[in-house]
């Protein structure tokens, strides 16, 4: 008999949701018979909000954007009333909206810093706080944070993004204890994933492609890993066949961190 992800009937959020690991996360989620709602800071006219929608097309006609600042409480507040308006409900967050802040030690201002607090930190923080009544309503809801490999290992450059993620994971066990039975919490930390944003640290090298062809062969699965990939875990995570997870963070790397480097 076939394992079946089956997640009619439930409705689910993904920030960040119109490209990368929230496009793939939409993706799967869609396939799962779920009705996505996605929100970023573009304007619904944007090319890449319509981009998105012809993404979702093939997967599922059921499919929502709102524009939304997630660094804005206001606007996270308006959010969630505009998801008990018009969709009613809400089983599943999936706080994915973040963006590659890299500097060093040194050279990060007071600038740079609070910007990745807010963003890489903070947003994830108000939205579960935003969300939870209606999460709770549900009674069987799933808050999926997404952080980073760098969570656990970093490389040097990668500051102040590196602390962010790092403390994520006291979030994700924060937020697991307090708010079960009624909300599950879990945490995902992709590595190398194909996505635009490790596109443009690529692109950052003189030579890009050796870039990316040097972090490949540090994987021992000699690949980069997709969004799509990452998006079957969080549907994975959200059904029943996932119910006793809570508190955890899942490294989702390749491998690389099991390869020690010389």
């Amino acid at each position: 008999m076939a394992l079946i992800l089956d997640l009619k009937e439930k409705n689910v959020l993904i920030t960040g949701g119109i490209s990368g690991i929230g496009l793939g996360a939409a993706i799967q989620f869609a396939k799962a018979g779920a009705k996505v709602i996605v929100c970023a800071e573009l304007p619904v006219s944007d090319e890449q909000v319509q981009a998105f929608y012809k993404e979702l097309y093939p997967y599922s006609k059921d499919v929502h954007y709102h524009q939304t600042d997630v660094m804005n409480p206001i606007e996270i507040k308006q959010l969630e009333q505009d998801i008990r308006n018009r969709h009613g409900r809400l089983d599943i967050l999936i706080s994915n909206a973040g963006k590659n802040i890299f500097t060093t030690l040194a050279n990060c201002d007071q600038e740079t810093w609070n910007t990745n607090q807010q963003l890489n930190l903070e947003s994830h923080w108000l939205l579960g706080k935003t969300m939870r009544p209606v999460l709770q309503e549900s009674g069987q809801g799933v808050i999926i944070i997404l952080s980073s490999n760098h969570a656990y290992s970093s490389m040097q450059g990668c500051f102040p993004y590196n602390v962010t993620k790092a403390a994520l994971l006291g979030l994700v066990r924060a937020m697991a204890i307090e708010w079960a039975p009624s909300i599950r919490t879990v945490g995902i930390a992709p590595g190398f994933i194909d996505t635009p944003g490790n596109q443009l640290w690529f692109d950052s090298f003189e030579d890009s492609q050796k870039a990316r062809t040097d972090t490949i062969a540090l994987h021992p699965v000699k690949r980069l890993g997709t969004p799509e990939e990452i998006g079957a875990w969080c549907v994975f995570l959200c059904c029943d066949y996932a119910a006793f997870a809570n508190g955890t963070t899942y490294l989702i790397d390749g491998g690389r961190s099991a390869l020690m480097q010389d």
